[in-house]
């Protein structure tokens, strides 16, 4: 079986992604803002790359299927970095709002 460099690329990867999605952290608010953070890219990254031409993926079905992905691949990228700061503000609102409902003998 031949496997082409760029085939062994894209496994490494690929088998990286799966490294820093198993490191993933374990709080929930956490993840849960990191999670919305790249739900979020994703949509502005879709309809940004809406404008780009996409090369070889330009037009067709093979645009429609394969946009999505990668979009969320850059997403995924840009929410790992922690950069844009919509998880982090997103986190401090649901222990803002925890606080409060604990506060008010609500339960969280």
């Amino acid at each position: 079986m031949d496997i082409s460099g760029s085939t062994l690329t894209a496994m490494a990867q690929g088998q990286a992604y799966l490294s820093r999605k198993s490191a993933a952290p374990t709080d929930p608010v956490k993840t849960a803002a990191q999670e919305f953070e790249s739900v979020f890219l994703t949509q502005v990254m879709e309809e940004m790359l809406k404008t780009v031409n996409l090369g070889s993926l330009d037009g067709g079905f093979a645009e429609e299927t394969w946009r999505g992905f990668l979009a969320r691949a850059y997403a995924d990228e840009l929410a790992q970095q922690g950069t844009t700061g919509i998880a982090r503000s997103v986190e401090e609102s649901i222990t803002a709002y925890r606080a409060a409902m604990t506060g008010q003998g609500g339960q969280s």
